[in-house]
């Protein structure tokens, strides 16, 4: 005689299916909380990240260092401007932002960053005039493809408030097989 309990037929199902359910509410937790989902659009971020390309952020709170991709969602002073913008901070708070149009450098604290990221030298200055010194509680952002990246060097975008970003970009899931960010 067998000790072994018979179990019901459909019981594995049932387990499968509050296997299934349990995942499903654990990943939505996650990408409400968590992570979430952003779409780049546009060219700004060439040749880091493409247009249609979708990132994952972090969404918990999130101190910002210089190199960071991010978003944000700060409003501009134009309605054409994207609601939400993908961009490489450049400087943090009590930093000073150079840049030298000419030769296409950017300096922070006077030192000419090293960006192997970029698509090409900036030399369009939009309407940057600087030295600008970046005040608390605020990022100066750049896209990587500078000469078509409307920025911090926009009045119209400008330096852009800490509160205001959405997250840091961790890595890409779309296009699949290409995931690294940078």
């Amino acid at each position: 005689m067998s000790n072994k309990k018979e179990e019901p037929k459909g019981s594995f199902i049932y387990d499968m299916v509050g296997v299934a359910v349990t995942s499903v509410v654990i990943v939505a937790i996650a990408f409400s909380f968590i992570f979430r989902t952003v779409g780049v659009n546009g060219s700004s971020m060439f040749p880091t990240l493409e247009d249609k390309d979708r990132i994952i952020l972090s969404a918990y709170p999130y101190k910002p260092h210089t190199g960071d991709i991010v978003v944000t969602c700060q409003p501009s002073k134009v309605d054409y401007i994207e609601p939400t913008l993908v961009k490489r901070i450049i400087a943090t708070e009590g930093q000073t932002v150079d840049i030298d149009f000419v030769l296409g450098i950017v300096y922070v604290d006077g030192e000419a960053l090293d960006e192997p990221y970029v698509n090409e030298p900036v030399h369009k200055p939009e309407s940057f005039t600087g030295p600008v010194t970046v005040p608390e509680g605020y990022v100066f952002v750049m896209g990587d493809n500078r000469n078509a990246s409307t920025d911090s060097r926009d009045s119209r975008v400008g330096l852009i408030r800490e509160d205001f970003l959405l997250g840091k970009a961790l890595f890409r899931i779309h296009p699949f097989g290409n995931f690294k960010i940078g």
